[in-house]
C-alpha cells in the first residue's frame, strides 16, 4: 500500500476490527469522520490504523469508548491528558481489585457449599433428593415479619 488513503474495508483489514466496528468509533468520537470519495466511500488517513490499534489495546484492560473519546478529543487539541488517563487506570485497578477479592470470597463460599453438598449426596441414596439447593435458602427477618402468622393465631397484641 502507498501513502494514499484506506477504505473503510482496508482499514478494518490492517486494525483487526469490522468495518462496523469503524463506524461506531466513528459515531462515539474516538475515530475522526473520514473524507469520503465522489461515490460516497469512506477514505481514513493510513494514521487512522494506529489510531484504532490504540483504541483497541486501551479497551483491552478495560477503558470505555466514551472515556477515550474525552482523552482522545483533549491529545487531538494539542493537550496532555496524561494524568486524566493514569486517574482512570487507577480507578479501574481499585475496581477489578475489588472484584477479585468479592470473587476470591464467593468462591471460598461456593468450595464449601459443594463440600457440604458432596458429604451429604455421599449418605444419600441414589434418586432420593437431598434438597441441595434448598439448603441456600437464605431466611429474612424482614420477609418472616410479612408472613401471615398460623391459622387461629392474629399476631396481633389483643388487649
Amino acid at each position: 500500500m502507498s501513502n494514499r488513503h484506506l477504505r473503510s474495508g482496508e482499514l478494518a483489514k490492517l486494525a483487526g476490527v469490522s468495518t462496523d466496528a469503524l463506524r461506531h468509533y466513528e459515531r462515539v468520537g474516538v475515530l475522526g469522520r473520514p473524507a469520503r470519495t465522489a461515490a460516497g466511500y469512506r477514505q481514513y488517513p493510513r494514521e487512522a490504523a494506529d489510531r484504532v490499534r490504540l483504541v483497541r489495546g486501551a479497551m483491552a484492560v478495560g477503558f470505555r469508548l466514551e472515556e477515550l473519546a474525552r482523552i482522545l478529543r483533549v491529545r487531538d487539541r494539542g493537550g496532555a491528558p496524561c494524568r486524566q488517563v493514569y486517574g482512570l487506570a487507577a480507578g479501574k485497578l481499585d475496581e477489578l481489585d475489588r472484584k477479585i477479592a468479592e470473587l476470591t470470597a464467593l468462591r471460598a463460599r461456593l468450595a464449601e457449599i459443594v463440600r457440604r453438598w458432596e458429604a451429604r449426596l455421599d449418605g444419600t441414596p441414589e434418586g432420593q433428593r437431598t434438597g441441595l439447593l434448598e439448603s441456600l435458602v437464605v431466611e429474612s427477618p424482614v420477609v418472616e415479619n410479612l408472613i401471615a402468622p398460623p391459622s387461629g393465631k392474629s399476631g396481633c397484641n389483643e388487649t
